[in-house]
C-alpha cells in the first residue's frame, strides 16, 4: 500500500512542474497544441520502450476496449492538455491549478447525470466548496486574482478533462490491462489526436531547432508526462480513486509554491482563502467517495 502511495504523491509533485516546462516550450515556440504533441509522443515513445523490455504482450488490446483508450486518450489526456496549456498562459500557476482540481465536484455532477447517483449533502456542501474557491482565486471575492472567462473556461476544462481520466482509466485497468498498457495507448492517440488537429511540421521543427530545444522538449515529456502517468496509473492498482485523488492534489500545492520562488507569482489572503476552499471540497468529496467503496 506504501508503495503506491508514494507513486501517487509523486506523481502529483511532478504534475506540479507542468507550468515550468508549458512556458518553456512557449518560449522556443511550441504552441499549446504542440505541447501535447511533443510531451505525448515523447512519453508515448518511452512508454512502448519500457513495455518492449517488460512485456511485449502489453501492446495487445481487444478491438471492444478501444473505447477506454479513446476516452483516457483524446477525451481526457488530450483535451485537458489543451485547457491546461491555455489557462496556465492565462493565468499564475497557482490559480489554474487550483481549477484544474474542481475535477471531482465535475464527476459528482456527470456521475449525477449519467449514473443516476444521489446527491447527499455532503457531496453539495462539497461543490459549494469548490464554487466559492473558484470565485476567490478568480478574483470575484474581490482583492484576488482577476481573470477573463475565456481564461476562466479553459480552467474549468481542464477540471473536466482531468476528471474523465480517472473514469476511463479505471475502466481498462479493470478489464485486465497493465498501467503500461493505459498509458501506452492513452499517450499515442492524444498525440495523434494532437497531430491531426494542429499539425505535425511546427512542433517537430521548433524540437529539432537545436539540441537546447530538443533535450528541453524531452525533458518536458519525462517530468510532465511519462513519469507521473507511470506512478499516478501505478497508484491507481492499488489505492481506491478516491484517495489517489487526495494524494495527488499535493500538485496545486507544488503548482503555487513554484509560482512564489520561480516567477515570484504574489498570492493573496483571498486567493489563499480560495486555495484552501478548493482543496477542502476536493477532500471532502473524495472522503466521501472512499466510505460508499467499503
Amino acid at each position: 500500500m506504501k508503495k503506491h502511495v508514494f507513486a501517487v504523491l509523486g506523481a502529483g509533485t511532478l504534475w506540479g512542474t507542468m507550468g515550468l516546462f508549458s512556458r518553456g516550450l512557449s518560449g522556443i515556440g511550441i504552441d499549446a497544441g504542440g505541447m501535447i504533441l511533443v510531451r505525448c509522443a515523447l512519453a508515448a515513445l518511452f512508454f512502448a520502450v519500457t513495455m518492449l523490455l517488460t512485456d511485449p504482450r502489453g501492446f495487445r488490446v481487444r478491438p471492444g476496449d478501444l473505447w477506454c483508450f479513446f476516452g483516457s486518450g483524446v477525451c481526457s489526456l488530450l483535451f485537458f492538455s489543451y485547457c491546461y496549456f491555455n489557462a496556465i498562459s492565462m493565468m499564475s500557476l497557482s490559480t489554474a491549478a487550483i481549477l484544474l482540481y474542481t475535477a471531482p465536484s465535475v464527476v459528482m455532477l456527470l456521475s449525477l447525470l449519467l449514473f443516476h447517483e444521489r446527491i447527499t449533502g455532503r457531496k453539495i456542501v462539497a461543490l459549494l466548496l469548490a464554487f466559492a474557491g473558484c470565485c476567490l482565486v478568480s478574483g470575484l471575492g474581490g482583492g484576488g486574482e482577476r481573470l477573463t472567462l475565456r481564461g476562466l473556461l479553459f480552467g474549468l476544462g481542464s477540471g473536466v478533462g482531468y476528471a474523465l481520466y480517472s473514469i476511463f482509466a479505471r475502466f481498462a485497468l479493470d478489464r485486465g490491462y497493465g498501467s503500461n498498457t493505459v498509458n501506452f495507448y492513452s499517450c499515442l492517440l492524444a498525440a495523434i489526436g494532437a497531430g491531426a488537429i494542429w499539425g505535425f511540421s511546427g512542433p517537430a521543427a521548433a524540437m529539432f531547432a537545436s539540441w537546447g530545444n530538443f533535450g528541453l522538449c524531452a525533458l518536458a515529456g519525462i517530468v510532465t508526462c511519462y513519469l507521473p502517468y507511470l506512478l499516478y496509473t501505478f497508484g491507481l492498482t492499488g489505492l481506491e480513486t478516491g484517495k489517489a485523488s487526495i494524494l495527488a492534489s499535493v500538485e496545486p500545492m507544488v503548482a503555487t509554491l513554484l509560482g512564489i520562488f520561480v516567477y515570484r507569482e504574489p498570492i493573496s489572503v483571498t486567493s489563499a482563502a480560495g486555495v484552501l476552499c478548493v482543496l477542502a471540497a476536493v477532500t471532502l468529496l473524495n472522503l466521501r467517495q472512499r466510505s460508499t467503496a467499503r
